[in-house]
């Protein structure tokens, strides 16, 4: 947001409200719109450790103002600073409200205070209100002004910080701007029209997060303008602002853990579950890969607990004090992607897409297979699954060396093809007789079966190669040519043909070509009779 070099918070809000967009684009399942109520729900916690923090700022540069002495340069930035965490609590407000009336339009909450699941999918609500009822139009205008006003407000005092817009259109935003389905489209429209409710929620949420964290940058900075801080705590209490106490597995913790009353010129040690963490102007900075857990409740998550501690010198002598801060690991679900997705070829190339939504752009999948073997593909969610002649293949799914999930599916024989005569391009019609001279170009062909056909195409080459064509007259075999391949060469065998004989196909076996090239041979008995005439 600010006009330097961004902060890890700062990037992670930013993915986040990025994926939260591109998600509304789909057509998402119960489960992942129930997600989106456990993000809601993490963002709502967070944005409370966001007001307590940035209350606490607020009181901090009243305090250090107050025994500097009132020093004229900074007695204005105390006004400024209450002014900044009104305007933000005005606009917090503003966007609860938003919720509150989307959740009370919708009826989305039952008897016992839980989200309505058929409530959350409603797509038609928050169009109504934020496009037809303009709300989102002027929330947009709102959520624009406060970055500019808060700009304003610290070059007013010769700060020199600047804030991005919040509610921007498609053409503003890297993800979409190039796109020609989305790029046209205004910040409502690819927010809110179609979009369900429980996405809808976690967006206004994931805006409210943002006010909060450009509400802190400004204290901040007007903190760090003020002269030399003395430290004098008589109230200190351990603190954790992370930015969602709901994580997916396999994706990055990222919170801060800072010291009430804390001071960047303290030298102060931090520790998170015994790790060391480093620490900058005051503040630890946590970031840890979350494994998954070995079993989730019934919505999904399961839940663990952090172990802080921050070591102060106070008085010469060094005082420790610890937090524990409670977080859940969400259970990641796995979304496999493919035409033949329910059962898979033996033996051949299956091509699949293999996501996990949860994690968005941290996914980085790996696969390994249990019962044939894997491909992987240009893009990192591709994979072409090759399994055994029969039984089950195992997929396990991996992101960043931690163990996602395993799908399981069952190895489907490759269906026999059907064997047919043509003459050239022409299926033969075998219930009708065949004059001798128009028989010019005898092929037998291999048609695979259709839908293995168009899913499998480079599993799907067939050719019949061996068996042998019979010139038969009253019943007893004359002569006989081989069929080694899709052409038979028949000139000598019709120059033979009286009217009333029949040329008798016997097909013996059919040669399977697959994506490597391999042959696959099989054995068949088809007996097929053309008459001629």
């Amino acid at each position: 947001m600010a006009g330097g070099k961004e902060t890890p918070r700062q990037k992670m809000i930013g993915m986040m409200y990025l994926v939260l967009t591109a998600l509304l684009a789909l057509q998402v399942s119960n489960q992942i719109l129930q997600k989106f109520i456990l993000i809601n729900d993490g963002l709502e916690r967070t944005s409370t450790n966001f007001i307590q923090k940035n209350q606490f700022s607020v009181n901090i540069i009243s305090s250090t103002v107050e025994q500097q002495g009132n020093n004229p340069v900074d007695v204005p930035k105390v006004e400024v600073a209450r002014q900044i965490r009104e305007k933000s609590s005005t606009l917090y407000q503003y966007l609860e409200d938003a919720k509150a009336r989307l959740i009370d339009e919708a009826n989305a909450i039952d008897d016992e205070g839980n989200f309505k699941t058929s409530a959350l999918k409603n797509v038609d609500i928050p169009g109504n209100i934020f496009n037809n009822n303009r709300l989102g139009y002027e929330m947009q205008e709102k959520l624009n002004e406060y970055p500019a006003e808060l700009t304003q407000m610290l070059a007013e005092l010769n700060i020199p910080v600047s804030f991005e817009k919040i509610a921007k259109d498609a053409n503003e935003i890297d993800l979409f701007k190039n796109d020609v389905d989305v790029r046209f489209k205004d910040y409502v429209n690819l927010n809110y029209v179609k979009s369900p409710i429980g996405a809808v929620l976690a967006i206004i949420s994931q805006h409210q997060n943002e006010v909060l964290n450009i509400e802190s940058e400004a204290l901040n900075a007007i903190t760090n303008s003020l002269g030399s801080f003395i430290f004098e705590a008589d109230n200190l209490k351990a603190r954790v602002a992370a930015n969602s106490n709901v994580v997916a597995a396999g994706t990055t913790f990222e919170a801060e853990m800072f010291l009430a009353s804390s001071s960047s010129s303290t030298e102060l040690k931090m520790t998170a579950d015994g790790r060391e963490i480093p620490v900058e102007s005051g503040f630890g900075k946590i970031a840890f890969p979350v494994a998954p857990a070995s079993s989730y409740d019934d919505r999904g998550l399961a839940p663990r607990t952090l172990r802080g501690e921050i070591v102060v010198p106070i008085g010469g002598q060094d005082s420790v004090f610890t937090i524990d801060y409670e977080y859940f690991v969400a259970q990641p679900v796995i979304k496999v992607s493919s035409e033949v997705v329910n059962q898979l070829y033996a033996e051949c190339a299956n091509d699949l897409v293999i996501e996990v939504p949860a994690l968005g752009n941290s996914y980085a999948p790996e696969f390994s297979v249990a019962g044939g073997q894997a491909i992987k593909g240009s893009r990192p969610s591709d994979v072409t699954v090759i399994p055994a002649a029969s039984g089950t293949v195992n997929i396990t799914v991996s992101s960043g060396g931690n163990r996602i999930g395993t799908v399981d599916y069952e190895i489907k024989p490759v269906p026999a093809p059907t064997i047919r005569p043509f003459n050239g391009d022409t299926q033969i019609d075998l219930q009708n007789p065949t004059p001798a001279n128009g028989l010019t170009n005898l092929q037998i062909r291999a048609i695979p079966e259709p839908t293995f056909g168009r899913t499998m195409p480079r599993d799907a080459n067939f050719e019949v190669t061996a068996g042998e064509v019979r010139l038969v007259r009253n019943d007893v075999p004359r002569e006989s040519v081989n069929i080694t391949g899709q052409n038979v060469a028949v000139r000598n065998l019709l120059a033979q043909a009286q009217g009333g004989d029949r040329l008798v196909i016997i097909a013996r076996e059919v040669t399977r070509t697959n994506f490597r090239g391999n042959k696959i041979r099989s054995t068949v008995n088809e007996v097929y009779s053309i008459q001629i005439r």
